[in-house]
């Protein structure tokens, strides 16, 4: 007997070590990897652009926001012209006129010219996003009431992402502000390689959102959306769905961690071993507010 709880306790030593072991590699790779986009307390701006996508929407959001100032202010500086110059003390007898052409002219012509002005910009940026090239990384992103399920075609691994409990974020390296950020799968990608993604919803519409990438994508039932970015910095991003899809909507976050070449394809071999299309075992329950 005492042979047997010797045996046993060694077993036992071994498993926890195991899993220390597991925490240790996972806090590494957080060590090793910064936070590059995440949302800040009371942030207003931009998270940084971490592909160039990102940067052209941001460069257009700064463009159409001078020119939006340029209009309120103007608009502004006409009411109070107006209510000084013609206000009932000094203009007592107002004019009975009941059109002028020049101004409707003007009016009519100005907001034109202005909307084709960002037009020229917009539509360029949004045809490039569209034009989708050939990819180095193709995934499929299929959104589930309330988690993601990740597939790479060409290297047959397909897994689920969930949101990571409040009592297994330090397990996997995480402080407690990344609640409601962090997942127990990330997505993991190459930097400088050409991703390619699509996305389909298996129960009702979600959306794909990764701030820092420039991206939003409807995850629809039935039908395939396609993407693409090149991400330009290593980094953890984060992301949310963003289109409300039940109760546990806010429940289903992204994570992205996109690492050098060599990471990813250390990644791969690992990731082929645990998850191998249709051998990965599928993860019905939702990791919820508690």
């Amino acid at each position: 007997m005492r042979v047997m709880n010797r045996l046993f306790s060694i077993v036992a030593g071994l498993g926890l070590a195991i899993l220390a072991g597991g925490a240790a590699m996972a806090q590494q790779v957080k060590e090793t990897l910064p936070i590059v986009g995440e949302p800040k307390p009371w942030g207003t701006g931009f998270q940084p652009a971490a592909t160039e996508i990102a940067e052209d929407v941001q460069w257009l959001d700064g463009m159409v926001l001078v020119i939006i100032t340029a209009i309120v202010l103007f608009v502004l500086a006409l009411l109070v012209i107006v209510a000084v110059r013609y206000r009932r003390s000094v203009n007592p007898a107002p004019a009975g006129f009941t059109h002028n052409s020049v101004i409707e002219v003007t009016w009519t012509v100005v907001p034109i010219v202005i909307l084709i002005f960002i037009g020229a910009f917009s539509l360029p940026i949004l045809i490039k996003e569209l034009d989708v090239p050939e990819g180095d990384v193709h995934i499929k992103i299929t959104g589930n009431q309330w988690f993601w399920t990740y597939s790479y075609p060409d290297e047959g691994i397909e897994f689920d992402s969930l949101l990571l409990g409040k009592d297994e974020l330090a397990d996997y390296g995480y402080t407690p502000d990344k609640y409601l950020l962090a997942v127990d799968n990330p997505v993991v990608l190459p930097v400088g390689k050409t991703v390619v993604f699509q996305t389909a919803g298996a129960d009702v519409i979600h959306s794909w959102a990764v701030p820092a990438f420039g991206l939003k994508l409807d995850a629809i039932p039935g039908r395939l959306n396609e993407l693409w970015f090149t991400p330009k910095k290593e980094g953890v991003y984060f992301g949310q769905c963003s289109e409300l899809c039940g109760k546990d909507h806010a429940y289903m976050p992204i994570e992205v961690r996109v690492v050098s070449e060599e990471a990813y394809k250390a990644w791969l071999k690992q990731a082929k071993e645990e998850f191998a299309a249709g051998n990965a075992p599928r993860k019905v329950a939702v990791a919820s507010a508690e």
